[in-house]
């Protein structure tokens, strides 16, 4: 008893250095118990893995093989550790022959795959930087006809990974987002996404998944960063400053509109048996002697553009990749635009909602349609673009739905959770 006393005085005398201590062991142990459970999270991934692994194949199968294109730069420099650690295995224990691609600088990847060979699948492992360029060189190949229905896998170890909430169920623990991304991509499930063509007037095309943004909380959201040391306070210290150097943040802009097209019915995913051949002997003597009667060719009408002037604080055309399993009747793009008439108090608070998601917009913003649209600043409206979260300058542009135009690989519960969510 007289040595328990003994220590509660000698930590007594001592609070400084036993507060210090009991701070530092909880930190620590804090640190190794998330150690743990990342080493758990990767045993389960690769417990899996080994099942497809063990998979028989056929004597004239070969196994499958994945290009890789790796961003190394991504995520601060840790990228290239966290594939290797926690995607790499899974791949490899699943008997998938993998060639790992690194880029050296921004832009490299476009290059690389227009110069890529055919391969059973593709797989993106960075942020929305290196997607965007991938899937743009990917459809400026000459035979990107035939190239695009490679299945696309997206791993996500950028600082934005906007398309993963479309493909994968999300959590706070990275390593388990980048262990189920790979996963799902195991397990081969896909789904078709729309893609943005969208072209200057000189300039080759660029391709988007998720949309282009304009305005003025695009140019807020790119200097937050700036503003590190307000903590939480940040975000609306950044909307707040830059009230105080422009105001209005009003931009002009026209805009010329195409209708949206009906969505086709999609195609079965294996195709019928063929009749027998009773039938098709029956069915070609049918139409030798009853030939079927030609319809006669429709004329094509001229496109009918509408053009609407916008006064707006941000304009944002996107997909509707947010939700690619939802049924649409018409195949396209959406067009938003925020009111005019914002007070400095709703510019801040609707800042901080757009900063958490982007997609977000206010029940008086505009809200269009359409399969094609143009869009031109006026006189005095400059500033840059945002293309899949990378910056381009501003200019008049063309953009142009192509739908369902790739294919990704998505986790069968990210689907189901899809599904259910109200239309």
């Amino acid at each position: 008893m007289a040595r328990v006393v003994k220590v509660f005085r000698t930590l007594r005398n001592h609070w400084k250095k036993s507060t210090f201590a009991v701070c530092v062991l909880s930190y620590g142990g804090y640190w190794l118990y998330g150690k743990h459970c990342d080493n758990i999270v990767r045993r389960e991934a690769c417990q899996l893995a080994r099942e497809f692994g063990r998979q028989l194949i056929a004597p004239q199968d070969r196994l499958k093989k994945a290009t890789v294109i790796l961003n190394p730069a991504a995520s601060r420099g840790k990228a290239n550790n966290l594939f290797e650690k926690n995607a790499a295995p899974i791949l490899h224990l699943a008997g998938v022959e993998i060639t790992v691609v690194k880029t050296d600088y921004e832009g490299q990847a476009k290059k690389l795959i227009e110069l890529m060979e055919q391969t059973d699948m593709l797989i993106v492992a960075g942020g929305d930087g290196t997607l965007q360029e991938v899937i743009t060189g990917l459809l400026r190949r000459p035979d990107q006809e035939t190239f695009s229905n490679t299945p696309i896998g997206f791993i996500p170890l950028g600082a934005n990974n906007s398309l993963s909430p479309s493909l994968h169920l999300l959590s706070d623990n990275k390593v388990k987002n980048i262990t189920s991304a790979t996963v799902s991509i195991l397990k081969g499930d896909t789904v078709p996404l729309d893609v943005l063509q969208i072209k200057g007037e000189k300039e080759q095309p660029v391709f988007a998944l998720i949309g282009l943004r304009w305005g003025a909380f695009r140019d807020v959201a790119a200097k937050i960063s700036k503003y590190w040391y307000l903590g939480p306070l940040k975000t609306s210290a950044a909307h707040w400053f830059h009230t105080l150097r422009e105001w209005p943040v009003v931009r002009d802009v026209s805009v010329s509109c195409l209708a949206p097209t009906l969505r086709p019915p999609d195609l079965p995913s294996q195709k019928p048996p063929r009749p027998n051949l009773i039938y098709r002997i029956v069915r070609r003597l049918k139409n030798y002697w009853n030939p079927p009667v030609e319809k006669p060719l429709k004329v094509e009408e001229p496109e009918k553009w509408e053009e609407q002037q916008l006064s707006t604080v941000e304009l944002y055309v996107q997909t509707h990749n947010k939700n690619p399993v939802e049924r649409r009747v018409n195949d396209s793009l959406m067009i938003c635009a925020e009111p005019n008439d914002f007070t400095v108090g709703e510019f801040v608070s609707v800042g901080n909602k757009k900063q958490k998601d982007p997609t977000v917009f206010t029940e008086n913003s505009t809200k269009l349609e359409a399969s094609v649209c143009q869009v031109k600043l006026l006189e005095g409206a400059s500033g840059f673009y945002n293309i899949d979260n990378e910056e381009y300058e501003a200019m008049p542009v063309e953009i142009r739905l192509l739908p369902r135009k790739l294919r990704f690989f998505i986790s069968a519960e990210r689907r189901e959770q899809l599904l259910s969510q109200p239309q």
